[in-house]
């Protein structure tokens, strides 16, 4: 059910977000303790404000109101992905090229399952991320097949 949920509630929300110019980055629809959530991520250059996310929210509550995907009592969420978004696509591994990002993967490649470091390249679904062992910086390549959640990070 879950899958038909954010399926559905993509088809309806992609019209809404290609009129303001913004990008769909994730749905999740989650239960926590007695309560479902329905959460869409929503982003743009330069990131979107609460009214965008407001917007959003408004025009994609009466669209899911109208088909009725969901037969549960739910909260629906719009908002900001943060500064550690999640990285799903490969177009968003092309995008955030240079940037920090947080791999982990299914199985592990030179002995780890997790890296974080500088995506330095994405080219034929491998990804080269540069990371740091104590003072020295080494590479690994990454099958972008093999990751099982990635996201940018934040560095302190």
């Amino acid at each position: 059910m879950s899958s038909q949920v954010t399926k559905t509630t993509e088809e309806l929300v992609q019209p809404i977000l290609q009129k303001k110019e913004l990008e769909l980055v994730d749905i999740e629809y989650v239960k926590e303790g007695k309560n479902w959530f329905l959460r869409v991520y929503i982003d743009k250059p330069g990131g979107v404000d609460i009214i965008e996310c407001g917007e959003v929210s408004e025009q994609l509550s009466e669209k899911l109101d109208e088909k009725d995907p969901i037969k549960d009592p739910y909260f629906l969420e719009v908002s900001s992905p943060g500064v550690e978004r999640p990285l799903k696509t490969k177009d968003d591994f092309e995008k955030n090229v240079n940037q920090n990002v947080y791999i982990k993967l299914y199985e592990q490649i030179d002995g780890e399952k997790e890296y974080e470091g500088i995506l330095k390249e994405f080219q034929n679904d491998v990804l080269t991320v540069e990371y740091k062992v104590k003072t020295r910086k080494k590479q690994v390549e990454i099958p972008f097949d093999k990751i099982a959640k990635a996201r940018l990070a934040v560095v302190f």
